[in-house]
């Protein structure tokens, strides 16, 4: 991970960081963003004690189904883009966003 203020693992400032951002919502030791396009729904959570990124994809509002997580290999290339830029303007590590669970 990058040096720096904000970007040790755990870090509440990165946390703070990224409730600064657009979007961002944070909760607990986690912060969750919510993107819909191209007709997809997701939620992104990032948990900052294990310096992980979660995508679920989010069903239609209207189907009644259960977010489900899903690899990274099926989320579209500009959210991930988004995810990372909004990670190191926060001062995390963008990296963590390609992490393998």
């Amino acid at each position: 991970m990058s040096e720096g203020p904000g970007s040790e693992v755990g870090s509440s400032e990165s946390l703070d960081g990224l409730a600064d951002r657009e979007g961002w919502r944070v909760e607990g030791s986690a912060a969750r963003v919510h993107y819909e396009g191209e007709g997809d729904r997701y939620s992104v959570e990032y948990y900052a004690p294990s310096g992980c990124v979660i995508y679920w994809k989010v069903p239609p509002a209207e189907g009644g189904e259960t977010a489900v997580p899903v690899g990274r290999d099926t989320v579209p290339t500009p959210l991930r883009e988004r995810i990372r830029m909004d990670l190191e303007a926060a001062g995390v590590d963008p990296g963590v966003e390609r992490r393998s669970l």
